[in-house]
């Protein structure tokens, strides 16, 4: 059968239900059962059934629809309001609309590559941004072989085939210790969680130790989750040992105001006493007291390349790295 004529009888051959049926599950319709419906997704999908010809493209009337996958953390959800992915996800939107394309936010958790073709499969969408890659690389790789429809928001890692965008993470962590080491600070902390891009940043970070003759204490590489809290908690028990420290390099800017109000706490002045660097260059930073010194990703160029990644027919999958710069504010001191 050729995939550029498939028509709907051949549909319903393939799936054994009626031509009607194939016609409804392709319009998504209330009576057709959600299994019935995959099947018939799936179907089309494989053999370039012209899907627009049969129904919308979108409740209004849109170009196309992109679903978003929000992130989930060492199996947690990333909280909607998180500010980062707030404005990521604003920028999708925008890129979007400019589009004259929908986008819809997925809370599904997918687990391995089954999990992954179920998203891809059991939609009407023109495509599929996943934000954030946890544990998934192995499945993102598979993937890239059955769809080229999908792109991933997060970090770029060894042996990667699917399409991803993201910031320099090695290149923002090194800028932002090398800022402090050129200030004469020389007990400097990395304050980050596990994820692969707070990896890159540390490994930038440590590049930069080495660089300007600084050793790497483990009592000054700290683990966190993504949260203000967090990070507030793990500053509080190394000030509560006396541990020596001047600088400090966070793996996000929520992290970097978290460790900020723990200095405060212990009566320690930034950047006085100590100077602080974020990595986002969220709104937050610009708002905080003192304003953050931080690493800046452009979440809207984030979100036009994202878009454009899953739009354009003739995108090829690409590994796309965002300049990163570092923004000098107060919490440096210079």
């Amino acid at each position: 059968m050729s995939t550029n004529n498939t028509r709907l009888e051949d549909l319903a051959r393939l799936a054994g239900v009626s031509i009607s049926t194939v016609s409804r599950a392709l319009n998504d319709h209330p009576l057709i059962s959600l299994t019935t419906k995959k099947k018939v997704w799936a179907l089309a999908r494989e053999h370039n059934y012209p899907f627009r010809s049969s129904m919308p493209a979108a409740p209004i009337g849109a170009e196309g629809s992109i679903v978003v996958v929000t992130p989930h953390m060492q199996g947690r959800p990333l909280p909607l309001s998180h500010p980062f992915f707030l404005e990521l996800l604003a920028s999708i939107g925008e890129a979007a609309r400019a589009r004259d394309c929908d986008f819809t936010v997925s809370h599904t958790a997918p687990r391995d590559f089954d999990d992954l073709m179920t998203v891809m499969n059991s939609g009407r969408a023109s495509g599929v941004i996943f934000l954030g890659q946890s544990m998934l690389h192995d499945g993102f790789n598979r993937l890239a072989e059955a769809s080229n429809k999908f792109v991933v928001w997060g970090a770029h890692l060894p042996g990667q085939k699917y399409p991803s965008v993201g910031s320099d993470n090695v290149m923002g962590g090194r800028r932002a210790t090398m800022h402090l080491a050129r200030l004469g600070r020389k007990a400097i902390a990395f304050v980050g969680s596990n994820d692969p891009e707070a990896m890159q940043r540390r490994q930038g970070y440590l590049e930069a130790l080495e660089a300007n003759g600084l050793e790497a204490e483990p009592a000054l590489d700290i683990r966190v989750d993504f949260g203000f809290e967090s990070a507030e908690r793990a500053l509080n028990q190394l000030l509560s040992r006396r541990r020596k420290l001047d600088g400090i390099v966070a793996s996000s800017d929520l992290i970097a105001l978290g460790a900020i109000r723990a200095l405060r706490k212990a009566n320690l002045s930034v950047p006085k006493d100590v100077s602080v660097t974020g990595y986002d260059d969220m709104l937050l930073a610009r708002l905080s007291t003192p304003a953050l010194t931080t690493i800046q990703q452009d979440t809207l160029e984030a979100g036009r390349r994202l878009v454009a990644q899953v739009m354009d027919p003739n995108a090829e999958q690409y590994l796309d790295y965002l300049p990163t710069h570092l923004i000098v504010r107060e919490s440096c001191g210079a």
